[in-house]
């Protein structure tokens, strides 16, 4: 006998939901035509979203090794939007913020990704959206209780993002 498992189970749906959000973002990163990976698109928005982070802390969210983050931040502090500073409280770690040259690239990635998550929640009313947030901030607390070795994805006191952006 063979069993069947459910593929519509809350786990199977949001590992489906972030797989084919990735892509969706990787395409619209690689379509923009700003002249960055989708890596380092993902790399800029964690520094953008927390105003200033540590090296392993962007690694750790992004679920990537940190000679890979690394590679990232060369190019981008190549690129002038990227800057890393020494940590006042530790002079080995480094903490990466954006640039003034960062804004621009910034507002274009948020405007792609904005119209890319119109498209990903048409259908749902502006009520639904916030109750899916609500409901993904709630599973996001209850994992890190349960294993606190996984990074939070927290940023210390972000600024309110635009209404466009929550989409």
């Amino acid at each position: 006998m063979s069993v069947k498992l459910p593929n519509d189970t809350i786990g199977m749906l949001l590992t489906d939901v972030s797989r084919l959000l990735r892509g969706a973002f990787d395409r619209t990163i690689s379509a923009a035509g700003l002249g960055l990976t989708p890596g380092e698109a993902r790399a800029l928005i964690q520094v953008a979203a927390s105003g200033g982070i540590k090296q392993t802390e962007i690694a750790q969210r992004m679920g990537i090794e940190p000679m890979t983050l690394s590679t990232y931040l060369d190019r981008l502090e190549g690129l002038g939007l990227v800057a890393r500073v020494a940590d006042p409280n530790d002079r080995r770690a480094k903490h990466v913020v954006l640039t003034d040259q960062a804004d621009g690239v910034m507002l274009a990635i948020q405007a792609d990704v904005t119209r890319m998550m119109e498209s990903v929640t048409a259908g749902l009313g502006e009520e639904a959206r916030a109750m899916l947030r609500q409901s993904l901030l709630t599973l996001r607390d209850n994992l890190q209780a349960i294993d606190p070795s996984c990074p939070s994805g927290r940023t210390p006191a972000p600024p309110p993002a635009p209404a466009e952006i929550k989409a």
